[in-house]
Formats: C-alpha cells, sequence, structure tokens
C-alpha cells in the first residue's frame, strides 16, 4: 500500500522535493565555507599580526651589539580596519608569555594609515614600552663602525683612537686633585657624541625588530665623524659621497616608505654648519647631508643647529662626568650644592682678534680688571684649558660663568660650567635659548643670566656691576635649578643605565618620539602648518604646547640674516665655520 501510494504521488512533486534538498544542502555548504574563512582570516590577521608586537629587546641590530636580530624583511604597509584589539605579548618574572588585549579605539578611516599599528601600542597601559619603541636601522659597517678602525683619519689634529675608547667616553680622568668624583669621569672629545648616542641606544630598553610598532626609527650612522675626516684638503665629492650613499641606502627600504624619512633620526656630534654646504664650489665648508631632499624629511641632532632650518635639533655637548648609577648623580649634585664659590664671575676661553663682532676682548678685559672675577685664558700654546680639572676647578668656584659666542653660538663649556653648579651668563639667545628647548626650560630666568652682546659691545656694561645687583637669595635659587637640570644634561655611561633619572639621551629620544607621534597625528586629524615659515624655526622651537602661530619676538635682531647670506645658509660664512673648527680643536674651550 506505502509503495502504491509513493507511486501515484505527481512526478513535479517529486522534482520539487528534490530541488528543496539540494538547495539546502548547497547553502549548507556555502555558510560553512564563509565560516572557514572569517576564521582563517581572524586567526592570520589578529593571532598572528598582532604577536608579531615583541617585548623590549636588548641589543638588536646595531653594528657592534652583543646580539645580532634581522631585520624584518618588508614593513608593515597597510593595517585593516577590521582588528578589534591590539594582542601585546610581554614576559611575565618566570619568563612566562602573558598576553594582554587592548580594546580598539580608533576610527575605521585611521587604521588605513601604514603607522596607525605604532600609535595604538600607546594604548597598551600594560606596556610600559607603548609608544616608545625604537626601530634602529642595521647599516652596513661602513657607515659606522669602519670609521672607529680608522680613528687616526678622523681628526687633522687630534688622535681620536684614545677618546673612541670606553664606547666613547675617552680615557678615566685620575682624581688626583680632588675636583671629580671617584668614578665616572672621563677625557671625553667634545665632538664623540656620534658614538656615545649610538652605544647608549643598545641599552635602550625598548628596542624592537618590528618597523611597524616603532615610535621612531634610528639610523646609526656617524654623520659627524665622516665630515671630520674630510673637512681638509678634500673635494666637495668626496665630503658628500657617504652621505649620498647613506641616503640611497634608507629610500630602498620599506621602513622609509611608511613616511618618507619622517620618523628616522640620526646623530652626529657636530655644529650644523658642518653639513650646510651651500654649492659645490670646493672653497665652501663641509658637505650637503641637511640640504639633501630625504635628509630633510628626517631629524638631525647636533651640538648646535640653526635657527633658520626646520631639520635639526640642539643636543648638549658631552662633558666629563658619565655616571653609571643614580647614586653618582645624586652625590655629585649634593657636593655642588655646599661648595664654597670664591669668585662672583668667571670665564675660560680665548679671544677672537679675527672677529670684529666678537665681545670676548671686552670680557677678557672686565675679567682681568675685577676683583671678584676669575679669568683661565686659553692660547694656542699650552694652556689650563686643556685640563679638565682645571677648567672644572674653576667653574666650582664660581657663582656664574660667562658664556659669549665663539666664532659659531655655542660651546661646550656651558654645559660643562652647569655640571659644576656655575649659573651660566649668556650673551645671544642663540647659545642656549633657541637651542637646547628638549633639554632646557623655556623660561631661561629660571637657570642664567642674559646681558644682550650690545650691552657689552656698546654701552660698556660692567658684568660685575649686573651681576652684584641679583640678590643673593635669587643666586641661590637660580643654582638650585641650574643643579637640578645636571642629569638631563649629562650622558651616562654607555654601558650601563641609570635607574630613575633620565640623561640628555633620554630627554633626546622622547622628545623625537614625540615630534613623530604628534606629526601622525596631525596627519590623521588632516592638520596642516599652512603657515609655517621655515625661517622662523627658532620661534617655533619656543612655543609652548598647543600653540601653531609665531609673531614679533624680541629677539628678532639677533636673527637677521647678514645680507650677503643665502636663505637657507643659516647666515654663517665658511670662513666662521673653519675658525670655529680649528680653535676648538686645538683648546677645547
Amino acid at each position: 500500500m506505502r509503495r502504491r501510494a509513493a507511486a501515484n504521488v505527481p512526478s513535479e512533486q517529486m522534482e520539487k522535493g528534490v530541488g528543496k534538498n539540494q538547495q539546502t544542502r548547497l547553502c549548507f555548504l556555502a555558510v560553512l565555507s564563509a565560516f572557514f574563512w572569517c576564521l582563517l582570516l581572524y586567526f592570520h590577521f589578529v593571532i598572528l599580526g598582532s604577536s608579531a608586537v615583541d617585548e623590549s629587546v636588548k641589543l638588536q641590530n646595531i653594528p657592534g651589539s652583543s646580539k645580532s636580530i634581522d631585520a624584518p624583511s618588508i614593513a608593515t604597509t597597510h593595517v585593516t580596519a577590521a582588528l578589534p584589539t591590539i594582542t601585546h605579548i610581554t614576559k611575565t618574572p618566570n619568563d612566562e608569555p602573558e598576553i594582554t588585549h587592548v580594546p580598539k579605539t580608533h576610527n575605521r578611516e585611521s587604521e588605513s594609515y601604514p603607522f596607525a599599528r605604532a600609535l595604538r601600542t600607546i594604548e597598551n597601559k600594560s606596556d610600559p614600552c607603548g609608544g616608545r619603541y625604537i626601530y634602529v636601522h642595521d647599516l652596513p659597517s661602513r657607515f659606522n663602525e669602519d670609521m672607529l678602525k680608522e680613528c687616526r683619519s678622523l681628526s687633522l689634529w687630534t688622535n681620536m683612537c684614545k677618546f673612541t675608547s670606553n664606547a666613547g667616553l675617552g680615557p678615566p680622568l685620575e682624581n688626583v686633585e680632588g675636583v671629580f668624583s671617584n668614578t665616572g669621569w672621563y677625557a671625553t672629545n667634545q665632538f664623540a657624541v656620534d658614538v656615545i648616542f649610538s652605544n647608549r641606544m643598545k641599552q635602550y630598553e625598548c628596542l624592537t625588530r618590528d618597523s611597524s610598532i616603532a615610535a621612531a626609527i634610528f639610523v646609526p650612522f656617524y654623520a659627524g665623524f665622516d665630515i671630520a675626516r674630510y673637512l681638509w684638503g678634500y673635494n666637495t665629492s668626496v665630503r658628500d659621497a657617504a652621505s649620498l650613499d647613506l641616503v640611497d641606502w634608507l629610500m630602498k627600504r620599506p621602513e622609509w616608505n611608511i613616511m618618507g624619512g619622517k620618523d628616522h633620526f640620526l646623530v652626529a656630534g657636530r655644529i650644523t654648519w658642518d653639513f650646510r654646504r651651500l654649492t659645490d664650489t670646493e672653497s665652501d665648508w663641509g658637505n650637503k647631508l641637511l640640504f639633501l631632499p630625504a635628509a630633510k624629511n628626517m631629524s638631525m641632532l647636533v651640538v648646535e643647529s640653526s635657527p633658520w632650518n626646520a631639520n635639526d635639533f640642539g643636543i648638549p655637548y658631552p662633558t666629563y662626568f658619565h655616571p653609571a648609577k643614580d647614586a653618582d648623580v645624586f652625590s655629585w649634585q649634593d657636593r655642588m650644592r655646599n661648595l664654597e664659590r670664591r669668585w662672583l664671575f668667571s670665564f675660560a676661553g680665548a679671544p677672537r682678534p679675527g672677529n670684529s663682532k666678537s665681545i670676548r676682548g671686552q670680557i677678557i678685559d672686565q675679567c682681568k680688571n675685577s676683583k671678584v672675577g676669575k679669568l683661565l685664558e686659553c692660547d694656542f700654546g699650552e694652556s689650563k684649558c686643556h685640563s679638565p680639572s682645571s677648567i672644572m676647578q674653576m667653574f666650582q668656584s664660581s657663582l656664574f660663568c660667562l658664556q659669549p659666542q665663539g666664532d659659531s653660538y655655542t660651546r661646550r663649556s656651558a654645559f660643562d660650567s652647569m655640571l659644576a653648579g656655575c649659573i651660566p651668563v649668556f650673551f645671544h639667545p642663540g647659545s642656549a635659548y633657541t637651542q637646547y628647548t628638549w633639554h632646557l626650560p623655556k623660561n631661561y630666568t629660571k637657570y642664567s643670566v642674559f646681558i644682550p652682546e650690545d650691552d657689552i659691545r656698546k654701552r660698556n656694561i660692567s658684568i660685575e656691576e649686573r651681576l652684584s645687583q641679583i640678590p643673593p637669595e635669587e643666586v641661590k635659587i637660580m643654582r638650585e635649578e641650574v643643579i637640578s637640570l645636571i642629569p638631563r644634561l649629562i650622558y651616562a655611561d654607555p654601558r650601563s643605565k641609570l635607574e630613575t633619572l633620565k640623561d640628555a639621551f633620554d630627554v633626546a629620544v622622547q622628545a623625537v618620539i614625540d615630534k613623530v607621534t604628534t606629526l601622525r597625528r596631525d596627519i590623521i586629524e588632516g592638520h596642516t602648518d599652512e603657515n609655517f615659515i621655515e625661517e622662523n624655526s627658532w620661534k617655533y622651537a619656543l612655543l609652548e604646547e598647543g600653540q601653531r602661530e609665531v609673531g614679533p619676538h624680541e629677539w628678532d635682531p639677533f636673527f637677521s640674516k647678514p645680507k650677503a647670506a643665502n636663505a637657507d645658509s643659516g647666515g654663517l660664512s665658511a670662513e666662521a665655520a673653519k675658525n670655529s673648527w680649528e680653535n676648538e680643536q686645538r683648546h677645547q674651550s
């Protein structure tokens, strides 16, 4: 009966039933396939992609490091907008991986930027390196270590081999006269920042092999050492060769393409004018590194920057003190607080008879004619200016230390004097105030005295009288401010790391990170500086956070360029740069 009933079912109904079953199976297979692909994509982008965030990596890819870690073969150029979280892997004290998930707060549009992943690390509050990772290019050794192997060629007058020893600190100083503390003092050359900074970077706690999470990218090129060996007797092609080679190498790297080099930075322990040759005329000074189009995108840290250019930034000259631990710094600060200072003011330096605008001659005369002024005159023969002990001893016994311009705006002596707890007296804002805005308070009256050059040059103002008018209580407050600044003005021993204090290296690296982070956020938010005038760069450096516009300034007369100077030259002649090189090499005053 059942078979007969089945046989009596119309053929049309049989065909409809079979069709429905086939459609159901197809739908089920389609859903199953879609689920499988979604699961596969999620695993690939979320689990594998974000697990590349690495913990603090020590001594990665800088030549000379004890560990060598391969750079990523390709940079992250796209971050999908669909990622709901960042997965960050850290290590527990037991060295077991611990995974934390940070909710995504960026909108879909911001995620399309190739640096979005780096910005997201800032949100991971459980990661001490969030927003602070540095990626270091693994440069060919010709750009750094090979120069140290040929250290005798780095200076015409000085054997730099001894100064590149001890990770760039130079030979230890003996504390025969008791001027120094027992440890941490070295005969450091003022142009050694290239190697000191690179070796400090090897100890940086937030190095990464993953450039896609880097807050900034460091280029360990010894730019200062490179040009130093070719400043005399070499044609422009030789002087420019390494810079052009470096730029060519960088522009082929995938990391460069993320921001066109605007997240890159390098360090040169020389004044900016050594890298700003205007023409290819053989008699012009230095090389043209800072005028190369690609280099204009990078940030270059130099011991003296140009007030009129936006791609260089001033960092402190190295002093003789390179502590290995916080206690050494605290002990030194306490000692500087308790010293009895017999001299009202002092000056260590040489006259500049060939420079009609220099006020050094008047300053030397005032020191000689004052009963409360101390002079350490630096001539070209044997001089106490060659003795770190003599220099520091004078600064330690002075309330104020005079810091006029030399052939260029700045001098190492300013940092040596502040290390000694001596209040600096500046005569040109370009000697410190517009230079070291990362390291010194923008309110310069807190730590220094400013006497305009014309007050000395034209009005013959008495320095002794001017300084004597400052109340003793105010002097005490200013000296305490100077002493409190000491940690951020010195470079700690590159072979160790301070525990709680931030040294000059730490301050500079954080400033670069802040600069790159601000730029990235401006790009996402569509902020542009259409009114930016590069010639006013020194004014922008003085703006408070959040300010963007500049106007007339009381220091405008100090930064008006000579008519003969090119708009990009900074107004410093090649002859002045040559004089600066000769004078500073012959006596580090």
